[in-house]
């Protein structure tokens, strides 16, 4: 019988000695086939505490004790859970024998409800968690059988308010009123679930869009016991999406008709975006360019080292081109090389950099440069030729004297009597000296006229400040109606040399003494100044004439804008272009005490310019 009982039985005597165990004692409490008829419980479980040696002794003195759930520490830490009861057993004569053990190990079983209990208690913790999402279940019947606090939060039913209803509670009207709907979603469940997107209704009318994933619930033989549905509030979403498809439509739009190409790329320089302007200028269609390496729109040697440039900002971040405008060359399909004008901005996305470049193609640009700067060119050789002309008269004068001074000169060498002796010579080597002086000054005359009517580009070289002045006042002053005009001249002792074109400087200058002349009608003051300046040397021409009319003021230096009855008003407009092709700038004061001022800077020369 003990061997065969579907039980854990084992028989003690009053020692606590084996007299009997059954299988299922030996399998439940690890003694296997062992053989302990006649050992002492205590040396085959010696682990077994003091508490529990008392309990048997209260068995042995009549006492029966149980346990519904009792644990057992083994010696290696491990838990068993059994069910025991344990009472004594008497012999014929009525006396106490020993103890008779019922024991059941509940371990697994213990085991298995305290998963089920944390399952459920997890799965429980967990709805109750996803406050984002609404979890509804459902029976057969249609009827809310669990409602997450999500779901309370979402549409505003209390769980005790919301289990038992039907689930149409949530749903519009007009959903309510189709039984096809209904219909549908019962044979969607059938095959496995179904997920969807539509409008739902709140507690207080309101209206929520909702996404909804529904998946059946079925008993563990897959009978279908209901559906439970995950809901997710997505009315915000929409919204976004909304804005962001309108603000996608509008940026399409913007970068479909902006004039300039525009092209995105990544921090690895690859094309994301190529627009309808890009197409036109480099001659590639969209498709072509997205997803490539930008550097397929550059010549050589930019494309070769372009993806270094990148390498290099994304290791240090050090901004070389961000946020400036640049002359670059770009190619185009067809390998012809252009140049144009690049812009880059930086932007971030989703932790990337992203950069966008406009550019702007600049061959017509240069080539209207260019024949702007023909233009100007051949103006300011008119602006010379006039002046010139209206010098013509002086400079015949001028000449004049060196040439009569040498045809006096050698008239009385030609009458030395050279049988006079010593002093005779050294009379004849005078009168050939003084010539030779007056040539060389018609000479330098000839040469300063024909160096500022000779037109050439722009050539700048280092120029003593001091010389340069003079040298303008000699070719200004011939001609000019001084009358008592005083001119005074003031070149600061600590003036650099400048780096400019020494003749095109010269010709401003010339412009403008002779203007302050023609303003002062022979009587007044003209003061020239040069002295440093945080921009370069500053020059200024100032007189104490009339001044100028506001009106004239404000169209001072365009073309055609002049007030003189003479010329064509084209002087100050070649002047201030004059002065920015050499890298200064130009322009115009009152003075407090009446009359004008003219300022200009030019570059100073420093170490390296030729």
């Amino acid at each position: 019988m003990l061997e065969n009982v579907p039980a854990g039985i084992a028989i003690f005597d009053r020692d606590m000695r084996y007299l009997g165990c059954s299988r299922r004692f030996r399998e439940d409490f690890g003694l296997g086939d062992r053989d302990v008829v006649g050992q002492l419980h205590y040396d085959v479980f010696p682990e077994i505490p003091e508490d529990v040696r008392a309990i048997h002794q209260r068995i042995l003195a009549g006492a029966t004790e149980s346990s519904e759930l009792d644990s057992l520490r083994w010696a290696d830490g491990s838990i068993d859970w059994v069910e025991w009861k344990m009472m004594p057993w008497r012999d014929e004569a009525g006396e106490i024998g020993g103890a008779l053990l019922l024991a059941n190990r509940k371990t697994d079983l213990v085991a298995s409800q305290t998963r089920e209990q944390t399952y459920h208690l997890a799965m429980q913790l967990l709805i109750d968690s996803a406050t984002d999402y609404a979890i509804v279940m459902v029976g057969l019947d249609q009827r809310i059988t669990m409602w997450s606090s999500g779901a309370e939060r979402l549409f505003g039913w209390t769980a005790q308010e919301a289990i038992g209803q039907m689930i149409g509670i949530i749903q519009l009207p007009e959903q309510q009123r189709d039984d096809r709907a209904s219909q549908r979603f019962a044979s969607i469940l059938e095959m496995g679930g179904f997920r969807d997107r539509g409008w739902r209704k709140r507690k207080d009318g309101s209206r929520v869009m909702v996404d909804l994933t529904a998946t059946p619930i079925r008993d563990q033989f897959g009978k279908l016991l209901g559906y439970c549905g995950v809901l997710r509030d997505i009315t915000d979403e929409l919204v976004r999406e909304r804005v962001l498809r309108e603000s996608e439509a509008r940026l399409r739009s913007i970068i479909e008709t902006v004039p300039d190409a525009m092209i995105t790329m990544d921090d690895f320089g690859i094309v994301l975006s190529f627009s309808t302007a890009a197409e036109v200028l480099f001659g590639y269609k969209a498709e072509e360019v997205i997803g490539q390496n930008v550097s397929m729109l550059m010549p050589e040697p930019d494309r070769s080292r372009h993806d270094g440039y990148l390498a290099r900002y994304r290791a240090g971040g050090v901004r070389q081109i961000i946020g400036k405008a640049r002359r670059v060359l770009g190619q185009r399909k067809d390998g012809s090389v252009f140049a144009h004008e690049l812009h880059v901005g930086e932007f971030e996305i989703d932790g990337r950099q992203v950069f966008t470049g406009f550019i702007s193609d600049l061959t017509q640009r240069e080539a209207d440069a260019a024949q702007l700067r023909e233009v100007e060119a051949e103006l300011a050789q008119i602006s010379r030729g006039a002046a010139l002309a209206t010098m013509g008269s002086a400079l015949a004068h001028e000449l004049n004297q060196p040439l009569t001074a040498i045809a006096n000169y050698l008239q009385a060498a030609g009458s030395i009597d050279l049988t006079q002796g010593e002093g005779a010579v050294a009379l004849l080597r005078e009168a050939l000296d003084e010539s030779s002086r007056q040539a060389l000054r018609a000479g330098e005359i000839i040469h300063r006229l024909r160096a500022f009517l000779a037109r050439s580009d722009l050539e700048p070289r280092v120029a003593d400040t001091a010389d340069l002045v003079k040298e303008a006042l000699a070719l200004a002053l011939p001609g000019a109606e001084a009358g008592s005009v005083n001119l005074q001249m003031d070149i600061s002792l600590d003036c650099p040399a400048i780096f400019a074109d020494r003749i095109q400087i010269q010709q401003v200058l010339i412009n403008l003494v002779r203007n302050a002349f023609e303003a002062l009608g022979g009587d007044g003051r003209i003061e020239i100044y040069a002295e440093p300046d945080p921009d370069g040397v500053h020059f200024t021409v100032q007189d104490n004439g009339p001044g100028l009319h506001p009106e004239v003021e404000q169209h001072l230096f365009e073309p055609f804008s002049g007030t003189r009855t003479k010329g064509m008003g084209l002087g100050l407009a070649i002047c201030r272009t004059i002065i920015e092709a050499n890298g200064g700038r130009m322009w115009h004061e009152r003075v407090p005490t009446g009359g004008a001022a003219f300022h200009f800077t030019v570059p100073v020369a420093e170490d390296g310019d030729g």
